[in-house]
């Protein structure tokens, strides 16, 4: 793989909140988790209604698996607020951080999401966000993983379009580790749906990840401990 042809969602970081102002990882960390229990709101900020209603059907499968509940709001005030502004990447802030956002900026986005895309690669990046929302982390970012990165490859690809990331956001979202400690997981799922298409050029082991749709049996697992009933 020459160049990278994909889209990548990112976590924002707290320096990049930091310097946004208003704009404020299978493994849970732990530290923004919600309550089990918990009802959790959300809220559509613009986007054809036709592409709102599939985002909300496919958000809710997690529900069916973790002791959580995602309740969408047509108007007022919301944990969660989705936007899709077209060129902004796909992101959204991992589980309680959307509460230190400003109240009227998105916490979420779908940057490539739009009526006429396939419901596959919607299920894809709608799973893997609202994985995100409850605060799930990347899967290769597991700290029971170990990734031996290509570095070089890795950079040159990203840096690149369409993600066009500067070594920062490469480096939170690609090669950082989190602390074992701080969260919740399992052995490093391939099949996760939070685990990057990992391309096996950006690799020295071998190591490879295609385009996971839907969430995986150790997704189902993680997330049902995490917010137990």
């Amino acid at each position: 793989m020459a160049t990278n042809e994909k889209h990548y969602c990112f976590i924002p970081s707290r320096t990049e909140q930091e310097a946004a102002g208003s704009k404020e990882k299978a493994a849970v960390l732990n530290g923004v988790r919600w309550g089990s229990g918990n009802t959790v709101t959300v809220r559509f900020l613009e986007g054809d209604p036709g592409l709102r209603q599939r985002v909300e059907d496919v958000a809710k499968e997690w529900m069916q698996h973790a002791n959580v509940h995602l309740s969408f709001l047509d108007q007022g005030d919301a944990d969660i607020r989705i936007a899709f502004q077209q060129g902004n990447g796909s992101w959204s802030y991992l589980g309680t951080d959307c509460r230190t956002i400003a109240r009227d900026q998105p916490t979420m986005n779908y940057g490539w999401l739009t009526p006429d895309s396939p419901d596959e690669e919607l299920r894809r990046v709608v799973l893997h966000e609202f994985g995100h929302a409850l605060g799930l982390i990347h899967e290769h970012q597991n700290p029971d993983g170990g990734i031996q990165w290509n570095r070089d490859a890795v950079i040159r690809d990203l840096s690149g379009p369409p993600n066009n990331w500067d070594l920062a956001t490469i480096e939170n979202n690609i090669f950082k580790k989190y602390d074992k400690d701080a969260v919740t997981s399992s052995e490093v799922d391939g099949d996760s749906i939070m685990m990057y298409p990992i391309p096996q050029a950006w690799t020295l082991d071998g190591f490879s990840a295609g385009l996971n749709t839907e969430l995986s049996a150790l997704d189902k697992e993680i997330i049902g401990r995490a917010y137990q009933k």
